[in-house]
């Protein structure tokens, strides 16, 4: 079974950022996922580069990622260019946190 880009955004629909208690999706925090013949890609960023949950959230990309039927390997990269803004966050996100 080939894995999808949207079984990867629906696990990383898991990956949840301790401080705001919404997930990486919904946070706009998943940049780009690339899937290639079971191989997964995820470029992702924090709210802030000095944020200190950045091998926390390494790890649960891997393991959520990576219990998906289809996925031989999982390879994060964390990039800060774009920045994150608020903008980026879902309409629900947004509501959530009152912007």
């Amino acid at each position: 079974m080939q894995v999808t880009v949207d079984d990867v955004m629906d696990a990383l629909a898991n990956v949840i950022d301790p401080e705001l208690g919404l997930d990486f999706v919904e946070l706009g925090l998943i940049y780009g996922v690339q899937v290639d013949d079971g191989n997964v890609h995820v470029t992702f960023t924090l709210t802030t580069p000095g944020c200190p949950i950045g091998p926390q959230v390494t790890e649960q990309i891997e393991e959520f990622v990576g219990e998906l039927d289809g996925v031989g390997s999982v390879e994060t990269e964390m990039v800060f260019i774009p920045p994150w803004s608020p903008e980026k966050m879902s309409e629900d996100a947004k509501f959530a946190l009152g912007y």
